[in-house]
């Protein structure tokens, strides 16, 4: 096998790589966004692609994240690709808190008081077991009010952060090849004698 260790790796060593790998935690999201901000498209259209993706990841519609990010890009110009990756938000780490905090937005919203405080795991528990009629008033309604504010709030974010860092990126690139070209169009001058630059 090409990429096999030359060592096995002992028992204990997978399972410390297993819980805290050797290049980090946070490895994945710097790989993501840097393949967000290296996409070739215009920074309006990369940041309108995150939003749409960010806005999707806030929604109770596990499953049809990356379908309903690709939709809302695809109204609004963005970069279709940007979406789909931005629906990462969504995780087994992030989604418990994302669902808590719509849910528990949208009952504030609705007005509506439930008898016993919902944690995470028990909003899991009737999403899987409740069938559709019996889940859209005490669970999937809430839901959708609260991941509407807290989805354009948090789309609203992430275009004004994208863009930004897409502009910044772009520029410092464009700088970086500029100046690479002055160095190597002078160099040819200099090894002909030329004293003039």
């Amino acid at each position: 096998m090409l990429f096999r260790r030359r060592k096995k790796a002992a028992w204990a060593d997978r399972l410390r790589e297993f819980f805290w790998p050797r290049k980090g935690l946070t490895r994945p999201a710097r790989y993501l966004a840097k393949r967000i901000l290296r996409l070739s498209a215009s920074p309006h259209a990369v940041a309108a692609g995150v939003a749409a993706g960010t806005f999707s990841a806030f929604t109770p519609l596990l499953g049809f994240h990356v379908i309903l990010a690709l939709a809302l890009a695809y109204l609004m110009a963005g970069n279709l690709l940007a979406a789909a990756l931005a629906t990462t938000i969504a995780n087994p780490l992030t989604i418990p808190l994302i669902a808590l905090a719509t849910f528990r937005l949208g009952e504030a919203m609705l007005g509506i008081q439930s008898a016993e405080a919902v944690t995470a795991a028990e909003l899991f528990h009737r999403l899987e077991h409740l069938q559709l009629s019996e889940l859209w008033q005490p669970v999937l309604k809430p839901m959708l009010a609260g991941a509407g504010i807290l989805g354009l709030f948090a789309a609203f974010l992430a275009y004004g952060a994208t863009r930004f860092a897409v502009r910044s990126f772009k520029a410092r690139r464009h700088a970086r090849l500029l100046e690479r070209a002055g160095i190597a169009a002078a160099t040819p001058a200099l090894s002909r004698g030329d004293t003039s630059l």
